[in-house]
């Protein structure tokens, strides 16, 4: 399992990217690769009329049937998953980058961020991210961590963060340590919430631990060191904000983990469960797959514990599941369920 402990160290930062992501790549690898794309995107400015892809054009029906006629996005991908696979010391889920979620290449090109701006050719853009290293570094961060995923501060589910404050509060007289798993972290800002809130109610550092799991290993790399290759500005956002807990000890409390929630192998059990932002959205979406889900959760719940869910990113998903499929998920789990803030509970009896 990859893991990384929340440090704001550069040098920590340095030496654990380096387990990630690979310093050099080879050009020679993607020679045919890139005169190929080279010739398509001759034919797409000879024959196509413009506006022809930039950033923030807005995408007609007409611009995007050009754009998949003569640079199909089945063609493109190939090449993009190949550097995503060169760049990167771990088989990628290429699933979530922009090349599998975008309908067309201009489509593509009208999201690119500001540092992408002046591309509009595949090759030249694939050209430069094989020699510029910090390039790359950016494209891989913007690929994997789109900003549309992750919301602003660790204080996303206020009226849920009041729950468990309460919670907490009634659990403190037990005194025994509190095991918290944040699953599906993201970029970890759910993961400080959880460990704000411990300190604040007077937990000790060294009398709970507070786990974030994801399957993107660059989403637990930048949560543990508060670093956004691709978003400066979101560095020191995030840093600023998650600095008073880790100078309160919640370093040494907070481990970031790169593993799937449905496949990890039992471990101790956990009281409190946070699964906010991915039951009812794009990954898990499916009826079955999210009793799966839920059930998974919940067995990893000691006597008591609470598992909660809530969703602020993916509302025209609610529309195909809404919110009586995931109670009815908490339920058939044997938990007892509440409303919750902005979402729901189960408590494991």
């Amino acid at each position: 399992m990859i893991g990384f402990a929340p440090s704001r160290n550069p040098g920590d930062a340095e030496r654990t990217l380096a387990t990630l992501v690979r310093p050099r790549l080879d050009p020679l690898l993607f020679r045919r690769s890139i005169q190929k794309l080279h010739c398509m995107f001759s034919a797409y400015k000879a024959f196509c009329p413009p506006p022809w892809a930039s950033r923030n054009l807005i995408i007609t029906p007409e611009i995007a049937y050009q754009s998949e006629l003569w640079l199909p996005q089945d063609h493109l991908r190939p090449h993009f998953h190949s550097l995503y696979r060169q760049a990167l010391t771990y088989p990628p889920v290429l699933s979530s980058t922009p090349f599998a979620l975008r309908s067309s290449w201009a489509s593509l090109v009208a999201g690119f961020p500001v540092f992408l701006e002046h591309f509009r050719n595949p090759a030249q853009l694939l050209e430069e991210l094989l020699i510029d290293d910090h390039l790359r570094l950016k494209f891989l961060f913007w690929s994997f961590m789109p900003g549309r995923f992750y919301g602003s501060g660790s204080n996303r589910y206020p009226e849920q963060a009041a729950i468990v404050a309460d919670w907490l509060h009634r659990r403190q007289s037990k005194g025994n340590r509190l095991r918290c798993l944040d699953a599906a972290s993201g970029d970890g800002a759910n993961t400080y919430g959880i460990a704000r809130v411990l300190l604040e109610q007077g937990w000790l550092p060294d009398r709970f631990g507070v786990e974030g799991w994801t399957l993107e290993p660059l989403e637990a790399w930048a949560a543990a060191h508060g670093c956004f290759p691709h978003d400066p500005v979101r560095s020191a956002l995030f840093q600023e904000e998650t600095r008073n807990c880790l100078e309160k000890g919640g370093d040494t409390a907070i481990r970031f983990c790169c593993t799937d929630i449905l496949t990890e192998p039992e471990t101790a059990p956990f009281d409190l469960i946070l699964c906010n932002g991915l039951l009812g959205g794009p990954i898990i979406h499916n009826p079955e797959t999210i009793r799966h889900s839920v059930s998974y959760l919940s067995h990893r719940l000691s006597p008591g514990g609470m598992l909660l869910a809530a969703d602020h990113f993916h509302g025209g998903w609610k529309k195909n599941i809404p919110g009586e499929v995931l109670g009815d998920a908490f339920k058939a789990s044997g938990l007892s369920v509440v409303e919750a803030g902005e979402g729901i509970s189960g408590t494991r009896i």
